[in-house]
């Protein structure tokens, strides 16, 4: 993979879409906190979702799930969609975005890129650590 990014400025700069489920169901959220690295020698991204939100249980039911980042004009539905929640409405048809099924995930025909990620730990942060 020959790709150029910088992984210190992609979260800071622009927000993206974490998506996770199956064809038949899934959910989307808007993340501004993630992190692009490596771990145990492996190219990872971190994101970060409060266990109370609705694509949490997506993600822990699934082995993989998607980052995608958006360009400017799509800030206002990135808004949105970090706003609504998929319990209440189908957040996804009200923004007008168009689901893409890759092999191991969901995108959006509208991402600039996406990131087909595979779950390999999962841990609750502790305020008080």
């Amino acid at each position: 993979m020959n790709y150029e990014c910088n992984p210190f400025e992609k979260f800071h700069t622009q927000w993206a879409l974490v998506t996770a489920g199956t064809k038949e169901s899934f959910n989307t959220m808007t993340i501004a906190w993630g992190s692009m690295g490596t771990l145990w020698n492996k190219p990872v991204i971190t994101v970060y979702i409060r266990p109370d939100r609705h694509t949490c249980n997506f993600i822990k039911e699934q082995e993989t799930f998607t980052v995608s980042f958006y360009n400017e004009e799509h800030r206002p539905a990135l808004r949105q969609l970090g706003t609504l929640s998929g319990r209440d409405c189908d957040k996804v048809a009200q923004v007008g975005f168009e689901p893409e099924f890759l092999e191991d995930g969901i995108t959006f025909r509208q991402a600039s890129e996406t990131f087909v990620c595979k779950k390999i730990y999962a841990q609750q942060l502790n305020w008080e650590d």
